[in-house]
């Protein structure tokens, strides 16, 4: 029997906890018998609040043992290492020593970065909290996928993707079988591949989708178009005619559109001045970072932290 354990954050993804746990009692079902059996415990020992605002209480508050898992899944929201605690640590630093595959669901990974496990593997997170983690991590590597499992790692974006990863994962180390046919058990077709981009371009142009990548990796320090243009192996004229075609949009001019998606994040998950937001978004000036921000959202830096912040007002029913 396989063993999973799901450590749970404050403000995890629902869905994402919901699909993995889902997807284990179809692959059961699918089985005819009891192939994994699975123990959620809680990073604060506490019932803890999913970002839907739902309570799950943890099995366990014991850590001492084990971790007798094959599967450990770190689950997490905003601000995860607000809650890593000594006991987390603790947990995973033992597991490490065992032949375990040890995840990161949605932020998940930024704890995993911030335990030192994703030295010399690829990792995927969710793209809004891509550009800070680069930021603090320069030599992880984060790939622009759904989900990654390299060795004993597995990282997903979160939402839908948490299903394939747990899937990818019963097919490489469980039942490649088993996994297919959990997978149309859950009306889920085939297993999405681990290559496919968390946010599709829009497009099937091979350049189109390597240009994305560049710019998504090259956010707080830009390069050129001349550059990417050289790394893409086409010309300027050349990116420009398939750029317009698909996105009626300049390459200079989508890549900025990816700078101030950066930079809206930051203004509404994060504590940083805007003159630090603006220099993580590739802009060389506070002036003209305000300035392009209001353009593309129609509200100034200001204006979108407080609206952002601002407490909703709780109407009677």
């Amino acid at each position: 029997m396989a063993n999973v354990t799901f450590i749970l954050f404050p403000e995890f993804q629902m869905l994402a906890y919901v699909l993995a746990t889902e997807t284990l009692r179809v692959a059961n079902k699918c089985a005819g018998k009891e192939v994994f059996c699975w123990q959620t415990r809680s990073a604060t020992n506490l019932p803890v609040q999913a970002s839907n605002g739902a309570l799950i209480a943890p099995d366990t508050v014991d850590w001492q043992d084990g971790p007798d898992a094959d599967l450990i899944l770190l689950c997490a929201g905003c601000n995860p290492l607000d809650h890593l605690t000594a006991r987390v640590r603790a947990f995973t630093s033992r597991a490490t020593t065992r032949p375990c595959v040890i995840g990161g669901v949605d932020t998940g990974t930024v704890i995993l970065a911030e335990l030192g496990l994703l030295d010399g593997v690829k990792a995927v997170l969710h793209y809004e909290a891509e550009a800070a983690f680069r930021e603090r991590w320069p030599d992880i590597h984060i790939t622009d996928q759904i989900y990654c499992l390299d060795g004993r790692r597995l990282t997903a974006a979160g939402g839908t993707a948490t299903g394939d990863a747990v899937l990818a994962w019963i097919a490489r180390d469980v039942d490649e079988d088993l996994a297919s046919v959990t997978a149309y058990g859950m009306v889920h077709g085939e297993v999405r591949r681990s290559e496919t981009p968390q946010r599709s371009p829009n497009t099937a142009d091979p350049v189109l989708l390597q240009m994305h990548q560049l710019m998504a990796e090259n956010v707080s320090e830009p390069i050129s178009i001349k550059e990417i243009c050289k790394r893409l192996g086409v010309s300027e004229k050349q990116l420009r005619r398939r750029c317009q075609a698909t996105y009626n949009q300049t390459p200079s001019a989508y890549y900025q559109a990816r700078r101030l998606e950066v930079g809206h994040h930051f203004i509404i998950n994060s504590q940083l001045s805007t003159t630090e937001i603006a220099r993580a978004s590739g802009f060389e000036s506070l002036s003209s970072f305000t300035r392009a921000i209001r353009v593309h959202y129609g509200y100034s830096p200001r204006q979108i932290r407080n609206r952002a912040t601002k407490p909703k007002s709780n109407t009677a029913a």
